[in-house]
């Protein structure tokens, strides 16, 4: 580890990106993990591919990084435990079918496959749906993977290419060194932060802010849906900056098993299960999938999402500590992501050019 040139702070899906970039680009790598690899949001999270458009740089990010997903899904899906299902985005009535449109003509002028359904179309693809939605819209290159076993993979290339791991935990951040709670101090000329909502335990300074996730998985039911579900109220919910909500959200696991999502909330830390709120965001979802509520919950759980105040992750040079980069921030996206932030970060340690513009995602956004 003292030989590192990078030590990356974390080691859940972007920060495991970050490590593989980093190594692949012939850079001496160190990753230090509290837990275990691909833990933290990195294993509480829905795991969904999307194309989000809600601004112009969530839109250059997410389809960016849902790109270099496919090529790196490639032709062995099955290790990624990965799934093209695409998504669709419910329209409940007329002013949504709108936004749907809109989003569609968004999305298609970025290159992204996209089909506006009908009632009759939509209930063809997904019949367990209630009636008297007006329609949706399907994005077909969309998809979900299980992010553990993706951040593992990354992990082990990076090991592969001689990059060391330790599990510890940083205690302190210093100008080109971490601080490691048996008191030991580690140097390198670049610290890669990469630790979602741990990221503001060590650098209070940043602005994050922790938004609590519920999550239910099912038993088996192959077949109950096929595409991934959400409600066109989710973009709402997702950028909410207080008060908590829910919106539907409903994924075709490969395993036969629906994931249940989602919910949002501030101002608490603590992670316990939350039975009033679990409570409200099943029975949303069941609105729009009433037979949801006959299926067997497996088991729930909740998880904590790194959010800035405008949305974006932070992705670039610390201004607080020489030698710092921040790859934290990412609220929802994490997973989609999390591939476009690690070649973004890597190119901006080795000053060379990016395939999208840096502003929106530089730190230093917040200190102008």
């Amino acid at each position: 580890m003292n030989n590192a040139e990078v030590i990356v702070i974390g080691a859940g899906i972007v920060g495991a990106a970050c490590a593989d970039v980093l190594s692949e680009r012939g850079m001496r790598v160190a990753i230090v993990e509290q837990d275990i690899a691909g833990g933290g949001a990195t294993a509480a999270g829905m795991g969904h591919l999307v194309v989000m458009d809600d601004n112009p740089a969530e839109l250059a990010l997410s389809a960016y990084s849902v790109a270099l997903w496919k090529d790196l899904v490639g032709d062995r899906p099955q290790r990624h435990e990965y799934s093209g299902c695409g998504t669709i985005w419910v329209a409940a009535d007329e002013e949504e079918m709108e936004a749907a449109l809109a989003k569609a003509h968004t999305l298609a002028g970025h290159g992204v496959q996209c089909e506006m359904l009908t009632p009759a179309t939509l209930y063809a693809r997904e019949p367990q749906l209630r009636a008297g939605l007006a329609g949706g819209l399907l994005v077909k290159g969309d998809g979900l993977v299980y992010p553990p076993k993706t951040a593992r993979i990354l992990l082990d290339r990076a090991i592969r290419r001689g990059a060391v791991t330790k599990r510890a935990t940083v205690t302190a951040i210093e100008d080109h060194g971490v601080v490691l709670s048996d008191g030991t101090r580690h140097q390198a000329q670049h610290i890669v932060l990469a630790a979602g909502v741990r990221s503001g335990a060590l650098l209070p300074e940043l602005p994050l802010q922790p938004k609590k996730g519920h999550l239910a998985i099912t038993d088996r039911y192959p077949g109950f849906v096929k595409h991934q579900l959400v409600e066109l109220g989710y973009i709402k919910s997702a950028h909410a900056a207080s008060g908590d909500s829910v919106a539907f959200n409903l994924q075709p696991r490969p395993t036969g098993q629906i994931l249940i999502g989602s919910s949002r909330q501030f101002d608490t830390v603590d992670p316990a299960v939350e039975p009033a709120m679990l409570q409200r965001m099943l029975q949303h979802a069941a609105t729009f999938t009433p037979r949801l509520a006959d299926l067997n919950v497996l088991r729930t759980w909740t998880g904590f999402r790194a959010a800035t105040p405008d949305g974006l992750p932070l992705i670039g040079p610390g201004a607080t500590r020489r030698g710092l980069w921040l790859a934290t921030g990412h609220e929802g996206l994490g997973i989609t992501t999390s591939l476009a932030t690690a070649q973004l970060l890597a190119a901006q340690i080795q000053n060379q050019k990016t395939r999208i513009p840096l502003a929106p995602y530089l730190p230093g956004r917040f200190h102008a």
